[in-house]
């Protein structure tokens, strides 16, 4: 398996044939793709039908984010009528360069070759990705985001042979973070027709009940429309999907849909509701807003069509994450338990309410002697009057309410109250 040094009189290269290079990735099915700080691990394979000479078998990791478009020409113009290609734009980060040497001896002899025997021969590598964070993997219209590993073998004479994989790297995006809880609501009005000829207003409210979404869920929509225009209109809903490119100060747009779906007509004079209209997303990549030379943003498109009009459309931000929601199925959860609580809100009260407790129940007659001071001479209350009111506190303090009576003594009716003055 060790690769030998190779000396003079030993077997040229040309007289080697290599019948299978490969590389092979370990727990790449299981991890479904790398994150910053995971460590990359494989085996490069390779069988020969004979003895080989070669000068090295190197692996090369590199991650780099690339953006390049040509900019047509308005001055010349092509016989089919087409823009000459003017000058290119182009733009370039890197993010990961790792290089490493898998012929673990140095060379014996003074060519620095080594030699190969016939058979397979498997050569481990294993290297660790950034801290800091990396980018999603990602192809677009006008650039790209790649991570790859590649293998090179390096012979004498002969061209280098090589095998590449590529590693999907995946950069997470929890949509549990309090930003992409928050429901979005947007509102809208277009008047229809033009000048003085105007059919009336079209009215369009819509809101989602979060920013945060993950692949494969479903988006309730939950929008008001009303159509006081002459026209037939027609709702709809699509996910869009917007790359940005940046490269020598200039900017280039892709825009492109993804899913959509239509409402019912409605028709003049009437309004519609959407109480959670589902729209699915479909397989993407997440989105990617820690790139300086792409971006890729999604958003949330509900329009009308007008006939003869242009359409009043509304747009609700999306973020596409890696780490699905959890906070909806706890909330559901309080909430039963909440309802379980309050059961006993559903008793029924009774048909004939009972009477209230006797007062010499509550209150004795010996506790009620106690508080209540005995006076021996008539209490000249002209005088008392003329004092301080707390004095009378304490007297009434275990006074019995009124009686307990079904009948209302004082009946709803209209009296007439006579003034009463008092002369001190």
């Amino acid at each position: 398996m060790a690769a030998e040094a190779a000396g003079p009189g030993l077997v040229p290269a040309a007289a080697g044939k290599v019948k299978e290079l490969a590389l092979v990735l370990q727990d790449e099915a299981r991890r479904g793709g790398y994150s910053s700080g995971d460590t990359v691990s494989g085996q490069v394979l390779v069988e020969l039908a004979g003895p080989l000479l070669l000068r090295a078998l190197r692996l090369e990791a590199t991650g780099r984010a690339w953006a390049a478009w040509s900019k047509a020409s308005v001055q010349a113009r092509g016989a089919a009528g087409r823009g000459v290609p003017g000058p290119r734009r182009e733009a370039e980060v890197r993010y990961l360069d790792v290089r490493q040497s898998l012929l673990r001896q140095p060379p014996a002899g003074e060519d620095g070759l080594f030699l190969l025997e016939a058979g397979k021969h498997e050569f481990p590598f294993s290297f660790q990705l950034p801290h800091e964070p990396l980018v999603t993997s990602f192809s677009g219209k006008y650039g790209s985001i790649q991570y790859c590993v590649k293998a090179v073998l390096e012979r004498p004479v002969v061209p280098d042979q090589s095998v590449k994989r590529e590693l999907q790297v995946i950069s997470h995006v929890d949509v549990n973070s309090p930003a992409l809880l928050i429901p979005v609501l947007r509102s809208q009005e277009k008047m229809v027709g033009c000048w003085f000829f105007t059919s009336g207003p079209v009215s369009l409210s819509a809101k989602i009940e979060r920013k945060g979404y993950c692949n494969e869920e479903a988006i309730p929509i939950y929008a008001e429309i009303e159509n006081c225009s002459s026209r037939l209109i027609v709702p709809k809903a699509a996910i869009f999907q917007t790359q940005t490119y940046l490269a020598s100060g200039k900017t280039k747009t892709f825009r492109q849909m993804l899913a959509n779906v239509r409402g019912n007509p409605i028709a003049s004079g009437s309004t519609d509701t959407w109480n959670g209209k589902t729209l699915k997303i479909p397989p993407v990549t997440p989105s990617i807003l820690n790139c300086c030379i792409i971006r890729v943003e999604y958003s949330l498109a509900v329009y009308i069509h007008i006939p003869g009009a242009n359409k009043l459309m509304i747009e609700l931000p999306l973020v596409i994450g890696t780490i699905p929601c959890t906070g909806f199925s706890s909330r559901n959860s309080s909430a039963g338990q909440f309802s379980m609580d309050m059961s006993w809100l559903a008793l029924n009260m009774p048909e004939h309410p009972e009477a209230p407790p006797n007062y010499a129940d509550i209150v004795s007659q010996e506790e009620f002697s106690r508080h209540v001071p005995a006076y021996s001479q008539p209490v000249d209350y002209e005088e008392q009057l003329c004092g301080h009111m707390f004095a009378y506190i304490q007297e009434f303090r275990f006074q019995p309410p009124p009686l307990y009576s079904e009948i209302d003594p004082h009946p709803t009716h209209i009296e007439e109250i006579q003034s009463v003055s008092f002369m001190l």
